[in-house]
């Protein structure tokens, strides 16, 4: 990306000078535990989808009305539809992951992607297994075909045990924290007042929440708050894009998981267009 289009470089100068992370030099050196630090994942992930968004703007001049990111993307989401300063956002990830990183001591929070099981059996399932002071709940609603719980790490596992004697495939995930659940309260709570002190601009794009999903182009940092703790409803936002009229859904930013999921999500029948930017130089050829 940095070789193709060095004016990109700008972009990760603006979020490297906010983040105070070494954001190229993570990037491409390394090392890998450095970078899997929640703290550093987040503005790195940030500025490379920005970098990418701004490089598919400039050569293709696309026009995208409605926004939408996944969890941290949603800052992404944000800086893209031009509600949020690319210098706040990468500020505000960076304080996004120490806090989250802070608000559960390691090793007691786990996370786990559930496959082949509806979304009710596992909502009566997390019910089962929260009970004193261990919680386990629904963090991701990515497919149908896949769901994210969160919580205590005895519940986890002891959910997971029993969904796999009923048939569904559970994967435990290598994460350094229980994101998008009751046990991030103490993250939400050091977040808030950042957040509500954040200027999101307003302007003709809309944004859907992972929280609400439901376009909205007055962005409040109501939204931003309560998706630390609550879940990130995806299945239910490309619903609510697909009502809207949206066919072309294109991911911008390293990798293809978003558009995989979406690819489970909306209709089989051709009517909806899905393009991965993982291949920046690729995805421009197939985009023009």
């Amino acid at each position: 990306l940095l070789e193709a289009f060095p004016w990109t470089n700008a972009i990760f100068e603006e979020a490297e000078d906010a983040s105070k992370v070494a954001i190229r030099r993570l990037c491409l050196e390394g090392p890998d535990e450095d970078l899997k630090l929640t703290a550093n994942t987040q503005p790195c992930l940030l500025t490379v989808s920005v970098a990418y968004w701004e490089v598919l703007k400039r050569e293709l001049g696309l026009s995208i009305q409605y926004f939408a990111g996944h969890s941290l993307g949603e800052y992404s989401a944000l800086v893209a539809a031009g509600k949020l300063d690319l210098s706040r956002a990468a500020y505000l990830v960076r304080a996004r992951g120490e806090a989250m990183q802070r608000a559960v001591p390691a090793g007691v929070g786990g996370m786990a992607a559930v496959m082949k099981m509806s979304v009710e059996a596992l909502e009566e399932l997390c019910l089962k297994h929260s009970h004193g002071s261990f919680s386990v709940e629904i963090a991701n609603y990515n497919s149908d075909a896949q769901l994210v719980i969160a919580g205590h790490k005895e519940a986890v596992k002891s959910l997971a045990a029993e969904a796999s004697t009923m048939g569904a495939r559970c994967i435990e995930l290598p994460v350094s924290a229980p994101f998008h659940s009751s046990l991030m309260n103490e993250a939400r709570a050091e977040m808030l007042p950042l957040l509500r002190d954040t200027v999101f601009h307003k302007n003709e794009h809309y944004v859907i929440p992972n929280i609400s999903a439901l376009e909205i182009k007055d962005y409040q940092p109501e939204f931003l708050i309560e998706q630390i703790d609550g879940p990130v409803r995806w299945i239910q936002s490309i619903t609510q894009a697909q009502a809207l009229g949206m066919t072309r859904f294109i991911e911008v930013g390293p990798g293809k998981v978003l558009s995989g999921l979406v690819k489970r999500i909306v209709p089989t029948d051709g009517s909806c267009e899905i393009f991965a930017t993982d291949e920046i130089t690729q995805a421009l050829a197939s985009l023009r």
